[in-house]
């Protein structure tokens, strides 16, 4: 058998090199440095269609991920509240998912990437993204333009999805659904377009890698506002200043939708490098899915701890929160930092949400699932803490440190006084004609019975 075998080898490489004439060359006339040296360009680059391939795949793999964190919120939230209103959030989120979906292809992703020629602080490039023809392909774009919009229409979801936790179970779902066509067809494009669509905050250097800003604190900023001006749920404060804790249904299901948004980020941070045709390129999506890992990792380890020692017991929620304030902390920069500042800047990120969830109490600001500590504060945190690790380059001048960060402010503060500006107004217009909330019984009876009239937990609904 083993002579067998080594005859079998024998033929068997024989034929190879007959078929092959450059392995049988011989050894001196192709020295393995000069093999190598040849072969190392192709091992970098891949061909224009090639690429073309590899930069779709990555925009629809992390396009698919990023809406998969749809389901992530919807869990998270349907967790969170009472029995009473999980249907009622159930529908907000598919409901504004789809609206975003529509909105972002009537006009907001032309109003996103208007073409400016250097700075800009509004404009529009038409309505109803062109999407190419069948077959078609522009190479010099380096990937689908269908991909790219899908990339980008789910990020718009995602900022929807913010407002929908915090304004949770005391909002009427048209009003709800009426906001979330101007904040995903208008405010959401136009700060997109300061920066990823190269405006003016791109001209000064605002960096924001995949959107702590941009995303998460445009909709922690619309949350704050909706919060301050719906007001919170009855009974949540009570005359003393004491303050009502109102428990969620199903923390189970909550701990699956932070799960699955844990999961999509990959998607969220890794695809933002927008390329995946080099070597180099697939080794910086591999060191961002680390790095948004183990932020997400220091930012849980930090609220269980905080929480221990300040409450002497470790609160599930806080933790669940403290994941998702480390996501949104590194998303502003998940490329450039180390392992170990990922992982501090997300353990800030997860200390953030333990002392501003019940500072937000102090002010009776009611936000049902934490996320205005975990998209706003943690999302301002990633964005300035950019400046320690990345610095950008302006007109042929790379900016110091302390430049950076007081660009990355000016970022923060431009986002928000925008975004707060066109949604208290939004707010206060739709309070004013007709109506926000639902009457005091239906609150009590809980949304479920009276907006959807589909209860998620037949017979219990009644007891939360």
């Amino acid at each position: 058998m083993k002579s067998n075998l080594i005859k079998l080898g024998a033929v068997t490489v024989a034929a190879l090199i007959a078929s092959n004439p450059a392995l049988a060359a011989p050894v001196a006339e192709a020295p393995v440095a000069d093999v190598v040296e040849a072969a190392a360009p192709a091992a970098d680059a891949v061909g224009g269609g090639t690429a073309y391939i590899f930069n779709t795949l990555l925009f629809l793999i992390g396009g698919f991920l990023v809406m998969w964190m749809a389901a992530g919120f919807a869990m998270l939230e349907a967790g969170l509240v009472r029995a009473k209103n999980t249907s009622t959030q159930c529908l907000k989120n598919i409901g504004l998912y789809s609206i975003a979906g529509l909105m972002f292809w009537v006009i907001g992703y032309n109003i996103a990437y208007p073409g400016f020629d250097g700075s800009g602080w509004f404009g529009m490039a038409g309505t109803i993204y062109p999407m190419q023809d069948v077959g078609a392909a522009d190479l010099d774009t380096g990937y689908s333009v269908a991909s790219d919009w899908f990339f980008q229409m789910v990020f718009c979801a995602t900022t929807a999805s913010i407002v929908s936790g915090t304004v949770a179970e005391r909002v009427k779902i048209v009003p709800f659904f009426i906001f979330v066509t101007v904040l995903t067809g208008f405010i959401y494009p136009v700060v997109v377009s300061w920066e990823w669509g190269a405006g003016s905050l791109d001209a000064m250097g605002f960096s924001d890698f995949a959107g702590s800003t941009l995303v998460h604190s445009t909709g922690g900023w619309a949350a704050l506002m909706g919060a301050i001006i719906i007001g919170a749920r009855l009974g949540r404060y009570g005359p003393d200043g004491k303050v009502n804790v109102f428990p969620g249904s199903n923390i189970p299901l909550a701990t699956l939708g932070t799960f699955i948004l844990w999961l999509g980020w990959f998607g969220f941070n890794g695809a933002s490098q927008l390329a995946m045709g080099t070597v180099g390129d697939v080794s910086d999506v591999s060191k961002i899915f680390v790095n948004t890992n183990m932020a997400a990792a220091g930012g849980v380890v930090t609220a269980i701890i905080l929480t221990q020692l300040r409450y002497k017991k470790a609160d599930v929620t806080m933790a669940l929160n403290g994941a998702l304030a480390g996501l949104v902390s590194i998303t502003a920069e998940p490329l450039a930092p180390t392992v170990g500042s990922s992982i501090l800047i997300g353990a800030v990120g997860g200390a953030i949400v333990v002392f501003t969830v019940p500072l937000l109490d102090k002010f009776k600001i009611d936000d049902v699932v934490g996320a205005i500590p975990v998209h706003l504060f943690a999302g301002i945190w990633g964005t300035l803490a950019v400046a320690f690790n990345t610095q950008s380059e302006v007109d042929g001048v790379v900016l110091s440190m302390g430049e950076q960060f007081g660009v990355q402010a000016i970022g923060v503060v431009a986002t928000g006084v925008f975004v707060c500006a066109a949604s208290a107004i939004l707010w206060f217009a739709l309070k004013a004609t007709i109506g926000v909330r639902p009457s005091a019984d239906i609150e009590t009876d809980g949304l479920d019975i009276h907006e959807t009239g589909v209860e998620a937990y037949p017979g219990l609904a009644n007891q939360a």
